[in-house]
């Protein structure tokens, strides 16, 4: 019932579009004053809820990077809550040239906004960039402004995608 109907997944999105924690908590504590404790300590143990690794995408970033494809990274998460994150996932975020932060920015996906500053920030034009989702809304956000795009459904099928688009990797994991 807390996670439902207190803190939910929009008024959690507001971290991610660039509110600070300390503001929204208190303004859910005031609507919800019976569940001020568990929203505040919500934030501090955010990363716990954060789930279980999608399978084989870290192997497809590895292989990828091993390979000498320059990675790039936007990603809806709020400022506070990402630097712990990062440094659980360091091995997979070190791979990465550069990450946009859509807390940090506080411009979210699917908005073009975020499309267009990441291509500036690395440095590319859209013709140049794969964007890979597991929302159909960012893709087709990053579609809108003639960014190749792939809605991420899993490994294997991923993995067909970047074969077909002439990027180095193998078609399976263990070729």
């Amino acid at each position: 019932m807390f996670l439902r109907d207190v803190v939910t997944i929009d008024w959690h999105f507001q971290h991610d579009a660039g509110r600070d924690f300390a503001d929204t908590s208190a303004e859910l504590a005031a609507l919800h004053p019976q569940h001020a404790d568990l929203i505040a300590a919500w934030g501090p143990r955010f990363i716990e809820s954060i789930g279980a690794r999608i399978a084989g995408m870290h192997e497809i970033v590895e292989e990828l990077d091993a390979a000498g494809v320059p990675l790039f990274a936007i990603t809806n998460f709020s400022r506070e809550f990402w630097p712990p994150f990062r440094a659980r996932e360091a091995q997979l975020f070190d791979r990465f040239r550069d990450i946009v932060v859509s807390g940090e920015e506080k411009m979210v996906k699917p908005d073009a906004a975020i499309y267009r500053l990441s291509l500036d920030r690395f440095g590319l034009v859209a013709e140049e960039a794969v964007f890979v989702d597991d929302n159909a809304a960012n893709v087709a956000g990053a579609q809108a402004l003639g960014i190749e795009s792939v809605l991420f459904t899993d490994a294997a099928d991923f993995r067909a995608r970047l074969v077909e688009l002439g990027l180095p990797i193998a078609q399976h994991p263990s070729s």
